[in-house]
């Protein structure tokens, strides 16, 4: 059932066809999708998506497409993890990571939102595919275009760390380093859309691959028993995620899916790149540029696109913001893995290392059930951690010299922050 109804401006609110269009004509503001929420509710039952595939299309009424979905069936769905052992260590009671560094195919939450923009390519006629990316988005419409026979453009700046021109070169798409920022990328993928009539999944196709998000937040509810947590905690980059987490909160209690007060939604950001933090700061009500200069590079984004949404969403939630240092990141990184196992790309680490400083503050309170947003894996950005780890010890091969090793060796201490 079609319950998408077109595109709307999130600022005033003017109403326009769905079309490949991403900004308002009468204000410059961004368009949205909206739906027939009172049709939602007739289909859209605990108990229907009970029955339907764990994957992000179980929210299908609630994503912009208008036919049958064509890619990401295998996409969503991520742990929810109840994270004890790094609960202890914070000394927080009921923590828990939604870890996308193990979404399919590609590993990272931009899975989620590709599958969406994707099919509403196909729908409206395209063949090329392209993005600007910072390497997660570029690996997952690499792989999504190849499993749809779409011809793809990747466009990247040229210092990407290798494990992601990899993992979207690995999937046959053109891909083009540009001698910039991402935001120098993002604006010549603006310029090459309108010139070629092309799909920009981030671009002019980006009222749809927004939506994806939303996912992210419907699975967090749903695999809380359809309660919400008390905070989220999110990384900020180009601000596609966190106002999307939000509007997924709200469209569950608008559809009679969820009840009870809504999340406190916290925007993290690299010390070196924090456009969105500078703005919740002084009282902005859109971030001013900055150039990027940080260790985390997925979210090395100085203009972010919804800057305006993502502070919107934390004031509206009763959120904050905070930043973190690279050293603080890179502890993050390594945190995760000791206590979870879980290795994050900087993104996570981010995203954790801002928790803690809001724990410190008194911010988050320790006894209230938080969210902590993972949406990368670690091993695209495996050099980051080299020089912090220590070599393999290396021995012979006689049980003797493991003995002598082992004997002198000291207890193991206990991870703490």
């Amino acid at each position: 059932m079609t319950v998408f109804a077109g595109l709307r401006c999130a600022m005033c609110k003017t109403e326009f066809p769905a079309e490949a269009l991403y900004v308002c004509d009468q204000c410059l503001g961004p368009l949205e999708a909206y739906y027939e929420y009172a049709a939602v509710r007739r289909t859209m039952t605990r108990e229907a998506i009970a029955d339907r595939p764990r994957n992000l299309w179980r929210y299908r009424e609630l994503l912009p497409i208008t036919g049958s979905p064509r890619t990401g069936f295998d996409s969503g769905w991520t742990p929810l993890v109840r994270a004890g052992r790094l609960g202890e260590a914070l000394g927080v009671t009921e923590l828990y990571i939604k870890d996308d560094s193990v979404n399919h195919p590609t590993l990272s939450y931009k899975d989620r939102v590709v599958p969406v923009a994707a099919t509403r390519a196909l729908e409206l006629g395209f063949d090329t595919l392209g993005c600007a990316s910072t390497g997660n988005l570029g690996n997952s419409v690499a792989a999504h275009s190849a499993r749809l026979g779409l011809t793809c453009y990747v466009f990247i700046p040229q210092n990407l760390e290798p494990g992601k021109i990899l993992g979207s070169a690995v999937a046959g798409p053109h891909v083009v380093g540009i001698d910039g920022s991402y935001d120098d990328v993002n604006r010549l993928c603006t310029q090459v859309g309108d010139r070629y009539g092309w799909a920009f999944a981030n671009i002019n196709l980006r009222s749809y691959y927004a939506e994806g998000a939303k996912t992210y937040g419907f699975e967090i509810v749903e695999q809380l028993g359809w309660r919400y947590p008390r905070h989220v905690v999110c990384p900020v980059a180009g601000g596609t995620l966190l106002p999307r987490i939000g509007r997924a909160f709200r469209e569950l209690r608008e559809v009679g899916l969820a009840s009870g007060e809504l999340p406190r939604i916290h925007a993290a950001q690299a010390a070196g790149c924090s456009p969105v933090i500078n703005a919740l700061e002084s009282g902005a009500t859109h971030p001013e540029p900055v150039k990027p200069d940080t260790i985390a590079k997925s979210i090395a984004i100085g203009n972010p696109a919804d800057g305006y949404q993502v502070l919107e969403t934390v004031r509206g939630s009763g959120g904050s913001g905070a930043r973190a240092t690279d050293t603080e990141i890179l502890d993050a990184v390594e945190l995760l893995a000791r206590t979870e196992g879980i290795f994050t790309e900087p993104a996570g680490g981010t995203t954790l290392a801002v928790t803690i400083n809001l724990l410190k503050a008194g911010t988050i309170p320790t006894d209230e059930s938080i969210v902590v947003c993972i949406t990368g894996n670690g091993y695209k950005t495996s050099n980051v951690m080299a020089d912090r780890l220590p070599e393999p010890t290396r021995l012979g091969r006689s049980l003797r010299e493991f003995e002598a090793f082992l004997a002198g060796q000291q207890p193991a201490t206990r991870t703490s922050v």
